[in-house]
Formats: C-alpha cells, structure tokens, sequence
C-alpha cells in the first residue's frame, strides 16, 4: 500500500473524537504526517505522558552508557599499538555500530518528551536509517568475530586472519549493510515508518501487501537468519573444540599417570579454552536477546495477527537492543587483560589492578584472550 492510498478511517478518528473520549495515537499529529504512519497504530489509546517520559529517561540512561562504553573501546584500541591486531579491528567495527545505534536515541527522546510523532517524517527516516546500518553490521560484525574466533582456535598456526583479510571483511560488512537502508529510505524497496508510541520507527511490517511480506521475509533471512546461524554454528564448533581438547587432557594424563598435564600457573586460573566457551555462549544469548524480539515481532506484523502488536509490546525489542549495545563493550573488551592494563594506565582512578603480563604468557593472552577470541 502507497503513501497515498489510505483510505482515511483510521487517521480520521485520531483527529476528531467526541468530548472526553480517550485520545488516540496521532491527535497531536499534524495532517500532512498521517500519511506516513500506519493505520495499525491509530487505534490505539494516546498513553500517559509519564510513560513516554518513564522510556525518555531510560534512553537518556543506554545512551549514556552505551556511547561510554563503546566510545573508550574505539579509543583505546585505535591509540594503543598493542591492541591494533587485525582480529580487534572487528571488535573497533562493532562498537563502532553500537555507537551509531546510540547517536539516533535523541530523537526518540526528543519525540517521548513531547509525547509523539514530533520530529515528523524526516526525523523517522534519520532514526530508522540510522538504526538499520547499525543493527544489520552488529549482526553481520558478530558473525564475523564469531568466524574468526572458530578460525583461530582451530587452526592457531595458519588460521589468524590477516590485516589485509580483516578490512576486506569489514568493507564486505557494509557492503553487504548498506543496501538493507538505502532500499527503504528511497522507498525502492520496503519503507521506513512510525512504530508503537510513534517515538521510534522502522521498516514497515504492517501495511498487508505482498510487496511487504516479501521484503520482511527477505530482510529476516539475510540479516536475522544468516548471520545468526553462522553464530551458532562457529561457537558450537568452538565449544566441541575446547571439549574435545580437555578430553584428550584428559586421557594423556590418565595415560601418565597424573593429575594434569596443566602447569601450576594454569592450575590456578580458569583454563583459556574454558573462557572461550564460556564467552562463546554469552555472545551467542546477547544476540538472540537483541535481535530474537524484534525478528519475532516483524514476522507477526507481516504474517501473523496483527492484534498481538500493541505499542506497548513493541517498544521491549527496542529496548533490548539498547541494552546489548550497553553490554556489547564489556562482553567484548573489559575482560580483555591487555585493554583493561591500557585503561589502568589512562584512568588509574578506576584501579583495575591489572597486572603486567609477562613474556611466557602474551602468545596464549594474544590467542585466547583478545576480544575477537573470548
């Protein structure tokens, strides 16, 4: 369905209500921006304006610390020459992208604290465009970290990603990114419009036609779907990997007749391989968390019963998105000892108490440790 072809039902009763009736979703939309929100919301109640402060000040709070977090990762490992690995350009790629996800909050709160649609059609394009390059290239930036990691466990003497093959991979990313938010922001293909309290927006889920069922089916599989199960697929294989790896452990040391083979220093340490599971799994739940909801929701919206999708229900895939962006930092960086020695070195107020490492430990720290591994 065009812009130009609403029948007007919808847009008429969040203009007009009798005396005392309930507002709608749009009474303080001027005219000419009807046309661009879908008539899915119109029919909904106007929420109390606390509400839309309540989500303001919590996106006042993702942004602050998301655009922290991530802004001292960029710093750091684009300053310090001992984090300037081709493997961490990935992570620098990331927070890049949470940093882009944050730098439209603005007008989503400008838009909560004046309970609406306020910055109009040009702000919506902003925000979704701006949402869609940073969404699709965290999810295509995981899928690539999560290459390299399985790449250099596996195969630790040739399996390293050069420099060279680093930035190819990165310039594929957004090769592959742009496309998914130029096609809506020229309506060539899908659009971007106003969702739930009208505050945010994103691709059109909702208008019934054809042309958007294929563009949700398609936009699902190739920036949900496919790097999702290349996630899943690289940190099961370097989950079977570490298990594997500590059953041969195992089994030598049976052979042995010892208790490990381990040195007493790892003894005293969780195992590296065992840290790399560990933050396998973990990025594997923050990117279900973040993206599941909202792949979900879109599906509904096109497929499904449109009646499931309040403006209430739409706003938590928004916000989980946010809060990976915030933990995306610290999953990825603040357990990296070489990035917290840096940041002692920057900011001794925050005493880390990281130690130096020492010459017979930065081979397996470099491997195992740096954000592109665990």
């Amino acid at each position: 369905m065009s812009e130009l072809n609403w029948n007007g039902t919808a847009n008429w009763e969040a203009r007009i209500q009798p005396a005392g009736a309930p507002r709608l979703l749009g009474w303080n939309v001027a005219p000419e921006e009807l046309v661009y929100i879908p008539e899915h919301w119109l029919v909904y109640s106007e929420p109390n304006p606390s509400l839309h402060y309540l989500l303001a000040l919590l996106y006042i709070l993702f942004t602050f610390i998301a655009l922290l977090g991530n802004g001292i990762v960029i710093w750091i490992f684009c300053s310090a020459k001992s984090l300037r690995t081709p493997s961490n350009m990935f992570v620098v790629n990331l927070a890049i992208c949470d940093f882009m996800m944050m730098i439209k909050t603005p007008i989503f709160i400008y838009n909560s604290f004046n309970t609406g649609f306020a910055l109009g059609h040009l702000g919506c394009q902003i925000f979704a465009f701006i949402g869609s390059l940073s969404g699709i290239g965290a999810a295509m930036t995981n899928a690539a970290i999560s290459y390299d990691r399985y790449s250099t466990i596996a195969h630790p003497l040739d399996g390293k990603l050069s420099r060279g093959q680093v930035m190819l991979f990165i310039v594929l990313i957004w090769t592959y990114v742009l496309p998914w938010g130029l096609m809506p922001l020229m309506n060539v293909w899908g659009r971007f419009v106003p969702e739930g309290f009208l505050t945010s927006c994103s691709f059109d889920y909702l208008t019934d036609s054809s042309e958007t069922r294929y563009f949700v089916g398609t936009i699902f599989t190739f920036s949900y779907a496919i790097p999702m199960t290349m996630i899943i697929y690289f940190y099961s294989k370097i989950v079977g990997h570490v298990m594997n790896h500590e059953k041969a452990l195992r089994e030598q040391a049976k052979k042995m007749n010892v208790e490990s083979l381990r040195s007493n220093q790892n003894q005293q340490t969780q195992s590296a391989e065992v840290r790399i599971a560990k933050a396998a799994i973990t990025i594997c739940f923050l990117f279900v968390a973040a993206w599941t909801p909202y792949g979900v929701m879109s599906l509904i919206g096109a497929f499904g019963n449109k009646a499931l999708l309040t403006p209430g229900v739409t706003m938590i895939p928004a916000c989980a998105c946010k809060t990976v962006a915030c933990l995306d930092p610290y999953v990825y960086a603040i357990s990296h000892p070489r990035y917290r020695l840096e940041l002692q070195k920057r900011m001794p107020w925050l005493e880390l108490q990281e130690k130096p490492q020492t010459d017979s430990t930065s081979t397996t720290t470099e491997v195992t440790n740096n954000p592109s591994s665990g």
